[in-house]
């Protein structure tokens, strides 16, 4: 098997094959990171038996543990999405916030929004209402284009059960709980920061919104709050407790409360019981919805779950060739620690676009040097996933198809779109990383 220097040229190798293929080319990432995964491994030396064999139980080994949750995660973004469950939220944040503060309330509603909601269709979902608030408190689109867009990024990369940070965390092996935990500690400076930048420097650049201002939705025929907000609250809740029931000291005891919380608050029971709170957003419990939503949320969760596939096949390929070893040892001495995912995912990021991919490549190869890295205990891999999830939303361009949701739907022509949400992302990266840094001080 080849050893010394040449696995980091193999490795860099890769990872400028999967930039090319996915940015250039437009092959979408499954076959990339199938490709790489083979290319890899024989180039590394391995058995061309032993290579599908690690490939597959790879592919496999990563879904088994988070497939499920994916896919259910992914069902209860639709169900919030098709029944406008999302701008029940929107209201709700609007009435506490107050309509003087509409951008503040697009960047709490966006992050509420894109916990279970892709950022993209979020985005699109709650445009109108965006536009609306800002005709009405004459507040620049750009402002509150920025105000969303930031809020929607941020839980989108950070907070479970987002599909990228829950297949990250399924990479690494990091406790789901843990990652929500913290992911909304990371979350909320990470959130001020954009909301920061969409005031006080989005808002020189003045856009017209292009709405009229009855076109607010009817809040009579949107779905109920607690019917809205359930199905991702309480499988938050629950996910965390079962990570507190699991802490060293017990705080519930050993008996049957722990059993209670380590059963319904396991990821998988937990987002099942989300999508039948779900259920509560049907106009009817006929075919058409149960069968046709869950349907939709099902097609919506199958391209996440090869990409997923994909990179846990990448990841074991990683782990069974020298590559892992040679490159924790090379990188321990340069002590980038918890930097260092943060600008593999970063450079990932900007150069193809996706922050799934980003992450999950990322994770994928990181995992092998976690230990070299000295960033293999449980906390430890939260942060990681964390710092992994910051880059990922470093930066946000013209070949990541948020950037055109956000640009075209706010009238935001190019150059502005840059200096406005572009920036705005690069902002909510660094503070995010920061975070994450403060944090591992703290409890690594």
């Amino acid at each position: 098997m080849v050893q010394g220097p040449l696995l980091l040229v193999i490795l860099a190798a890769a990872i400028v094959f999967i930039v090319l293929m996915t940015a250039r080319v437009k092959m979408h990432a499954f076959l990339v990171l199938l490709l790489s995964a083979f290319g890899v491994g024989l180039l590394s030396g391995m058995n061309s038996l032993e290579v599908i064999k690690t490939v597959t139980d790879g592919f496999g080994g990563i879904l088994s543990y988070i497939g499920i949750v994916i896919i259910a995660g992914t069902i209860i973004g639709t169900l919030l999405e098709k029944s406008r469950g999302t701008l029940t939220m929107a209201n709700t944040v609007l009435k506490l916030v107050g309509k003087t503060k509409s951008a503040l309330a697009m960047s709490i509603t966006g992050a509420i929004v894109s916990i279970p909601v892709f950022c993209d269709s979020g985005f699109v979902i709650l445009s109108s209402l965006n536009k609306s608030l800002a005709k009405k408190s004459k507040v620049s689109m750009a402002t509150m284009a920025v105000a969303l867009s930031s809020g929607l990024y941020a839980t989108h990369t950070l907070i479970p059960p987002t599909p990228g940070p829950i297949a990250a965390a399924g990479t690494l092996g990091a406790d789901l709980g843990y990652v929500i935990l913290f992911g909304l500690i990371v979350a909320i400076p990470t959130i001020g920061a954009g909301y920061l930048w969409a005031t006080k420097f989005a808002s020189n650049y003045y856009i017209e919104a292009d709405i009229e201002v009855n076109e607010i939705e009817d809040e009579g025929s949107l779905p109920g709050v607690f019917d809205a907000f359930a199905p991702i609250m309480v499988p938050i809740i629950l996910i965390t407790l079962k990570s507190i029931a699991d802490f060293p000291t017990h705080p519930f005891g050993e008996g049957s409360i722990k059993t209670f919380f380590d059963f319904f608050g396991d990821p998988t029971v937990a987002l099942i019981l989300g999508i039948f709170l779900g259920f509560r957003l049907l106009p009817s419990l006929d075919e058409k919805y149960i069968n046709g939503w869950v349907g939709e949320g099902l097609k919506n969760a199958a391209s996440i779950i090869m990409i997923t596939g994909a990179g846990g096949a990448f990841g074991a390929i990683l782990k069974a060739t020298p590559i892992g070893d040679y490159l924790g040892s090379t990188l321990s001495g340069y002590h980038l620690g918890i930097f260092l995912p943060f600008i593999i995912a970063a450079a990932l990021k900007t150069a193809q676009g996706s922050s799934t991919v980003a992450l999950i490549t990322t994770a994928s190869l990181v995992s092998p040097i976690l230990a070299q890295l000295g960033l293999d205990s449980e906390l430890a891999k939260a942060l990681v996933v964390l710092a992994t999830g910051a880059g990922a939303m470093t930066i946000s361009h013209a070949n990541d198809s948020y950037f055109w949701v956000v640009s075209q739907f706010s009238n935001l022509d190019t150059s502005t779109a840059y200096k406005t949400h572009s920036m705005g992302t690069l902002v909510q990266g660094i503070t995010a990383i920061i975070t994450v840094f403060i944090i591992s001080l703290i409890f690594i």
